[in-house]
């Protein structure tokens, strides 16, 4: 069976998946905002011992249909690594229909375009990418080791190859000065991907707002509940989406959205107003509830 290098950390949407760490830790680690790996140095998985723990669920294959790559960038693994996996994968579980990972830019720009057309023919469906800001300024202040034009091409080669993506933009990550930056240049970059699923969390200070500001390389001055809500405004009127499922309801956030970008557009600019122009009577998250 297997057993977990924690901490371990998966989307939402993959809480019914077999999670196979074929990585440990993350290979970039330095965005100011993401503790998660923290307690990890990163390093690949000897392949023998991931065909071992794959082999040991033999026995409920019938059971499983979606698998999950662990831990923060799986696609960091070769081609040629990736591809013996993805046939491991489909010959132990026969009823399997989805793969899927968490990537960063450059990792898929470091597969060709055949090699990720062969990869999803294999199985790999669905890539979860943490864009955070399309503003290249606030994108180098945070360390994040991609820029606007790295993102967007690196996403739409993924999409071309017939991988969906699911993207998400972290509100609140410029604070006071970047707001408007990064709510527009977000949303232009995500009109660029057009990606299946989009998806807003708020930033968090898992070790203290102090934390976070020495690793921000400049002034940051947190938004409030507001602010956040009135910066989430400019970035879904921003949006010209053709599709996309949009999701704003993770515990992080103070309010509430769901829809379908550009069907619900001018519902949720119309959730959004109610808040802005009648603050005191909204319907919010209250603080105590956010990260349960």
């Amino acid at each position: 069976m297997i057993t977990y290098d924690e901490p371990l950390f998966r989307p939402p949407s993959e809480a019914y998946s077999l999670i196979l760490q074929v990585s440990l830790g993350c290979a970039w680690n330095k965005c100011a905002f993401c503790e998660m790996y923290n307690s990890k140095q990163f390093r690949l998985r000897p392949e023998e011992d991931i065909f071992t723990e794959i082999a040991s669920l033999a026995s409920h294959s019938d059971q499983i249909r979606k698998v999950f790559l662990a831990d923060g960038n799986a696609m960091v693994l070769s081609f040629d690594k990736l591809s013996r996996l993805l046939d491991k994968l489909n010959a132990t579980f026969p009823r399997l229909n989805r793969i899927s990972a968490y990537a960063l830019p450059r990792d898929i720009e470091s597969k060709t375009n055949e090699e990720l057309q062969i990869l999803n023919s294999k199985g790999l469906k669905l890539l979860y990418v943490g864009i955070e800001s399309g503003d290249d300024e606030l994108l180098e202040r945070i360390n994040k080791g991609e820029d606007y034009k790295s993102t967007s091409k690196a996403l739409q080669k993924a999409r071309k190859a017939g991988i969906k993506l699911s993207v998400m933009i972290l509100n609140g990550l410029g604070g006071q000065y970047y707001s408007q930056q990064h709510a527009i240049n977000s949303a232009k970059l995500v009109n660029e991907i057009q990606p299946e699923f989009l998806s807003t969390l708020v930033l968090s200070y898992p070790y203290g707002e102090d934390h976070f500001k020495q690793k921000f390389d400049g002034e940051f001055i947190p938004l409030n509940t507001i602010e956040l809500i009135a910066e989430m405004k400019v970035f879904i009127e921003t949006l010209e989406l053709e599709n996309t499922v949009f999701r704003s309801d993770h515990a992080s956030n103070y309010l509430i959205l769901r829809g379908n970008l550009c069907r619900d557009k001018k519902e949720l600019l119309g959730r959004i107003n109610g808040v802005l122009d009648d603050p005191a009577n909204a319907k919010l998250r209250p603080e105590w509830m956010r990260g349960l």
